[in-house]
């Protein structure tokens, strides 16, 4: 059984902030759970403003700082909630906004992280600098990461409807799919349960080369009936009594076909996990999540193991 008590949602008063805060609201109204909004002034350096004068770094908020910042917070709190009772608590920090954020959680004991990610485009989307990729590449807890919006915000429905979640049978993606049928049941959504099957000939191109075209047919045949009766016996029939789920296999590159299903689906929601790779880890927070997180039109809730 998901349980979800504390949701954390840093906020810069973006609108991509103001987003988040709506889906925080939604998840905080399906299990009854307490939203932390949590604000991160950056720490910046006097030489800044004038050169030549040191890297100490700037006062600590001033009274009337702190008194304005969380007027503004429970402000944005109380818009997005458009009166449900959700208990909300508000928290000031200072410093390196992923740092701060990641040390709340922590000290919070979120379950869940949920922040807006910033449009970017250009060189600026190829790196792996942007605070909320930093948030994903090292949180403990699952990260919902809600991308700008193409339309009206819809408050506490932002969640439901259709939700695609990505199955590779590894652990971390069989605790994404507990969490994808856990929000489908909440939020009476429909649950498209997607494989991907990807061919060494998806990546080189000449592999078909040494393999002739029947056996190839042949395989990829027997591995999608094999890997479609493997999805539907991880749905028990309880659940697809409570709420509408298919299973689907499809051939080719993962982030491509998850991202089109979801485009196609018109999705709100995208579960995917996330794999540990060692140290290469702190460069990039799993290849697949992360081109789907970079394109997604959709939130995209992402899950290690």
């Amino acid at each position: 059984m998901i349980e979800i008590r504390r949701v954390l949602c840093p906020v810069d008063f973006s609108e991509f902030s103001r987003r988040a805060v709506e889906h925080a609201v939604a998840i905080a109204t399906w299990y009854e759970s307490a939203v932390t909004l949590l604000h991160v002034s950056p720490i910046v350096p006097l030489a800044a403003y004038a050169p030549g004068s040191g890297v100490l770094p700037t006062a600590n908020l001033s009274a009337d700082d702190q008194e304005r910042l969380l007027a503004s917070m429970k402000q944005l709190a109380a818009d997005a909630a458009a009166g449900a009772a959700i208990p909300f608590d508000y928290k000031l920090a200072e410093g390196h906004a992923a740092a701060e954020i990641l040390n709340a959680a922590t000290v919070l004991s979120s379950d869940l992280i949920v922040m807006g990610t910033h449009g970017r485009s250009g060189f600026e989307r190829l790196l792996l600098g942007s605070v909320t990729e930093k948030v994903l590449r090292k949180a403990a807890c699952p990260v919902l990461s809600v991308p700008p919006a193409h339309g009206e915000p819809q408050a506490r429905t932002a969640v439901s409807r259709r939700i695609v979640c990505a199955v590779d049978f590894s652990e971390c993606s069989l605790r994404g799919l507990d969490y994808a049928i856990s929000l489908a049941q909440e939020s009476d959504a429909s649950l498209t349960v997607v494989h991907v099957l990807e061919m060494a000939s998806d990546i080189s191109p000449d592999v078909p080369a040494i393999i002739s075209d029947q056996t190839l047919q042949e395989y990829v045949a027997t591995a999608t009936t094999e890997r479609q009766q493997r999805l539907e016996r991880l749905i028990p029939d309880a659940v697809r009594d409570a709420c509408s789920v298919e299973t689907i296999v499809v051939r080719g590159k993962p982030y491509r076909e998850i991202l089109r299903i979801a485009v196609e689906q018109a999705s709100e929601l995208i579960v995917i996990g996330v794999h540990g790779r060692g140290p290469i880890d702190l460069l990039f927070f799993g290849s697949t999540a992360q081109h789907v997180v970079r394109a997604a039109p959709c939130p995209v809730l992402t899950l290690r193991s």
